[in-house]
């Protein structure tokens, strides 16, 4: 038989298992959101370098846009479209760096915070601006990721012009110099392919060929809007040479994209595979729920990445030889940008920057590093 409990007993073990659960509550991680926000837009380096002809960048069209009343994902994408079309970057795009076989393939990912959409594609050829398509297959499918040949055909059906190739005079000019540098005998076996084909790769990083960024090319944009709605879009041509048929972080939600409009958003640039392991970006959202600023919460997901690096892909320190960059932003409009490490000696133009753009103008920043020195050394 239970023993009975008297009214004072009742009284006071309730008063106690309210002050236990008040202090639960007040332990809780609090983040302020003000009734306004100041819209953001922030990106990787080349969202403030390429302008494709015209007087803006990526992040100075997309907060342009915001600020106008533009929904916020139809703003970053006209945005990185400015990416995708000037021919001068090679790493999205148009132009975008090729695959081993000469052909580029281009992967694009979009989510919409307000209405918990998204879309991707993966393996696209023969459209300039993936990003559009991505849009596309949010808007006119049950689908989030259509890839290869359908997702061209997809394409077409939308009325995308298909080209039969996206190569410019510098970017087959450059496949053409990996190419005689990697297969000079006609294929080797493969360990000494794969492995010449990086040191061709980094030996034109040194001697000025490439931008180290760019032989991981992509665009990561974000944006808020006063209204406290979130947005984000990553585009790419993808690793520089890959095998045909890679797919990266890229157009894979989570991993080198994720919004969730009550948190944040958070996108990636750099070695895809690895943020595919530990589905980097969706990390990143989950540590800004959970009371992070944005900076804290991409350097969680650097230190993730930094104790799953598998031993092959590690330095004569023990540590990543590759970079990884997050950009984020928060439900408050804070904003952080983190890479894995700062500028190198490999001396590509904006190494270990990201571009942002506020009320007060658009400019590059220094990306927050976990590690110092360089992924080579």
């Amino acid at each position: 038989m239970p023993s009975k409990v008297s009214r004072r007993q009742f009284f006071t073990t309730t008063a106690a298992a309210s002050t236990l659960v008040a202090s639960t509550v007040q332990a809780a991680p609090l983040v302020y959101i003000p009734s306004e926000v100041k819209p953001v837009v922030i990106s990787a380096d080349n969202g403030h370098e390429f302008k494709n002809g015209g007087n803006q960048t990526c992040v100075e069209k997309a907060f342009d846009l915001i600020t106008k009343g533009s929904d916020v994902l139809d703003a970053l994408i006209a945005g990185v479209n400015l990416c995708e079309l000037d021919p001068g970057d090679d790493s999205v795009g148009y132009g975008g760096l090729p695959n081993a076989n000469g052909v580029v393939q281009l992967d694009a990912s979009v989510m919409h915070g307000p209405t918990r959409r998204a879309g991707a594609v993966g393996c696209l050829e023969g459209v300039r601006m993936p990003s559009l398509v991505a849009k596309a297959v949010m808007e006119n499918t049950d689908h989030h990721l259509l890839v290869g040949k359908d997702a061209q055909i997809f394409a077409r059906q939308m009325g995308f012009k298909i080209e039969d190739d996206l190569n410019t005079d510098n970017s087959r000019k450059l496949w053409l110099e990996w190419k005689r540098r990697t297969d000079p005998l006609h294929f080797p076996d493969p360990a000494k392919r794969a492995e010449a084909g990086v040191n061709a790769a980094i030996q034109m990083c040194r001697e000025g060929l490439l931008n180290y960024d760019h032989l991981f090319g992509t665009i990561n944009c974000n944006g808020i809007n006063s209204k406290g709605d979130l947005a984000g879009v990553t585009t790419t041509s993808g690793l520089a040479w890959k095998i045909p048929g890679r797919l990266g972080d890229s157009p894979i939600l989570g991993a080198g994209l994720y919004v969730d409009n009550e948190v944040g958003a958070a996108g990636s640039t750099g070695r895809g595979e690895t943020n595919l392991y530990n589905l980097s970006s969706f990390l990143v959202v989950e540590e800004l729920r959970r009371g992070r600023s944005p900076k804290d919460a991409g350097m969680m997901a650097l230190r993730r990445i930094k104790s799953s690096t598998e031993k092959r892909l590690k330095n004569k320190r023990g540590l990543p030889s590759f970079n990884v960059k997050f950009y984020i932003v928060n439900k408050a409009g804070e904003y952080a940008g983190v890479s894995m490490y700062p500028a190198s000696g490999l001396k590509p133009q904006h190494y270990g920057q990201y571009a942002v753009c506020t009320e007060n103008g658009a400019k590059l920043v220094d990306c927050d590093a976990l590690l110092d020195g360089s992924p080579l050394e």
